[in-house]
């Protein structure tokens, strides 16, 4: 996270040096964006590596959007042990009037972490997280209630092609192969003893042993979706656009393992505010969208996937955390439907040129929302719940001292907001650093001071 910020407090101070230079009409060539993954998050810990984005303009005659683009990344987490490789293709003119879309990503997850359905129907306690101080009775062994572990391999590809000037047909494949379990913990040297986590006072142990989870599931698995659809575009450019609209609307189903279809839909609107700012007039921008699950029944390993027929980002994972609601725990929220808005206000602060790029450092508050539409698994809760309709695990309340319940269906509907505020540092309106910082203002959903520091504007 410090090395992130340096490079954006660096860019800023050379706006004096800089900012008298006029910017180019148009970029030409090869443009590279590297950049050291050194940062925090309260779910995965630090994060060390490189990602960056690779960019062809050719002749410049497409400028601002690159004739390809490759992205790629590799790095590790040291709170949560995950490693992530990944490296994906992207173009608009590889095959004429057709966008491709190409990626190949690993991920493992010995430390993942399972916080339970339906949004704040599921109880959030902080103490038995991940907690080395904080032993589970009767043994020498800590406390990670939420704790299972889990590795990917997925291979995706998508196509648009052109129907009219605006309008784009999509479809496309994503392979996946899941692998879920217990914790995979390698315990820490504590005066000489190693101190591990119990796999057994767990709510992925628990689901799994009240027959919530299915054998079919609780293990994981694989699935082949398809997806087809269609995409209306008119923005003026992809990366930060200053006007213009981008809707989806698609189907996105598995046919093999447990079958299911999803309805999704994505509005997304960009808005010039005709303020005359040196580095440019902001943008008012919004997104409304909406995924359901309208038949069958998604599995554990598949229920925290986000589809999008064009990724923007290396995962694609909601709700909660950057891709969906700010200020949340990552994949906070598991449901079969869920619908959700936000909106922020992107300000150019100051552009200036350096070593023969161009530059620009924007703030962008905003205000995230959302309401779960379908609930997961509503009908294997109930049937272990107890009389008053609550699910209670008798592992959960040992360690906690409590009688709370770890599942209370009467929350499903409660809407989840939250509010902060971004920094961005652009590299030739393509490569964008990005620093979000948020709060969560439902009750029994708040991460804390939430930050997510990746690459890109969240929509």
């Amino acid at each position: 996270m410090k090395k992130i910020l340096a490079v954006i407090a660096a860019a800023v101070l050379c706006f004096g040096a800089f900012a008298q230079e006029e910017e180019k009409e148009m970029k030409t060539g090869w443009s590279f964006g590297v950049l050291p993954t050194a940062t925090y998050s309260v779910d995965n810990g630090f994060q060390a590596g490189a990602f960056g984005d690779v960019y062809y303009y050719g002749d410049g005659g497409t400028y601002p959007d690159p004739l390809h683009k490759i992205s790629w990344e590799g790095s590790y987490f040291t709170h949560s042990h995950r490693m992530r490789l990944y490296l994906a293709y992207d173009s608009k003119y590889l095959i004429p009037n057709m966008r491709v879309n190409a990626s190949v990503t690993y991920m493992n997850d010995p430390l993942y972490s399972l916080w339970g359905f339906n949004g704040a129907a599921a109880t959030q306690n902080y103490d038995v997280w991940g907690n080395r101080d904080v032993y589970v009775p009767g043994t020498t062994d800590n406390v990670n209630y939420y704790g299972m572990s889990r590795d990917m391999l997925r291979i995706l590809a998508n196509f648009q092609g052109r129907i009219t000037d605006n309008l784009n047909w999509a479809a496309g494949m994503n392979f996946w192969k899941w692998n879920l379990g217990a914790m995979k913990d390698n315990g820490v040297n504590v005066n000489g003893n190693k101190q591990f986590y119990n796999t057994n006072a767990t709510l992925y142990n628990f689901l799994s042993t009240a027959g919530v989870l299915t054998d079919a599931e609780k293990n994981g698995g694989i699935s082949l979706e398809l997806n087809a659809g269609l995409v209306y575009d008119t923005r003026d450019m992809e990366a930060a656009p200053n006007k213009g609209i981008w809707a989806e609307a698609y189907l996105n189903g598995n046919f093999i393992g447990s079958p299911y279809l999803k309805a999704c839909m994505y509005f997304r609107h960009y808005i010039s505010i005709p303020i005359n700012i040196p580095a440019g007039q902001p943008v008012f921008a919004y997104r409304l969208a909406w995924q359901h699950t309208i038949a069958g029944q998604t599995p554990l390993f598949m229920i925290q996937n986000n589809p999008l027929l064009v990724q923007r980002n290396m995962i694609s994972e909601g709700f909660g955390s950057s891709n969906t609601i700010r200020g949340l725990r990552e994949n906070r929220i598991l449901a079969e439907g869920m619908a959700w808005a936000n909106t922020e206000l992107r300000i150019k602060l100051v552009k200036f040129t350096l070593a023969n790029q161009y530059f620009y450092v924007a703030v962008n508050p905003f205000f995230d929302a959302g309401i779960i539409t379908r609930p997961y698994k509503a009908d294997a809760m109930a049937k272990i719940a107890a009389a008053d309709g609550k699910v209670y695990d008798p592992a959960f309340n040992l360690l906690t001292g409590t009688t709370d319940p770890i599942y209370d269906p009467a929350k499903i509907k409660t809407l989840i907001y939250s509010g902060g505020a971004g920094l961005k540092i652009a590299m030739n309106q393509n490569f964008i650093v990005s620093a979000d910082f948020a709060k969560c203002f439902t009750p029994g959903m708040d991460a804390g001071l939430w930050i997510g520091i990746g690459i890109n504007y969240q929509f």
